[in-house]
């Protein structure tokens, strides 16, 4: 079971395991979290604290982050004004352009 799992026993991120975590999430459970912008900062949030108190370092949750954005960006259609403009911006984005959004992503909710 714990193969499933981005975060194994001894803490560690394997942000690879991403897209198979969104993927075994419902639909509803996505549309909920991504149709308004404040719900999905407040999801994020969470999972950033969540993060956060495991230990993981900034590096790590922008890491993460950006492996998220890089599957909505894949995958999702943007539900809302503020989606659209973070999908452009990852479209328009070099490697170093998008991690640096990932880790203002981080600051924005924390």
């Amino acid at each position: 079971m714990e193969s499933k799992h981005m975060v194994d026993k001894e803490r560690d991120v394997d942000v690879s395991k991403v897209e198979d975590t969104a993927n075994r999430m419902s639909e509803s459970k996505k549309d909920e979290i991504l149709s308004n912008f404040e719900e999905f900062k407040s999801y994020l949030h969470s999972k950033v604290e969540v993060g956060e108190k495991m230990g993981m370092s900034e590096e790590t949750l922008a890491k993460t982050a950006e492996k998220v954005a890089d599957y909505l960006a894949a995958h999702e259609e943007p539900r809302n004004s503020e989606e659209n403009l973070l999908k452009e911006l990852w479209k328009v984005g070099e490697q170093e352009e998008r991690h640096k959004l990932a880790h203002m992503l981080v600051k924005l909710v924390k």
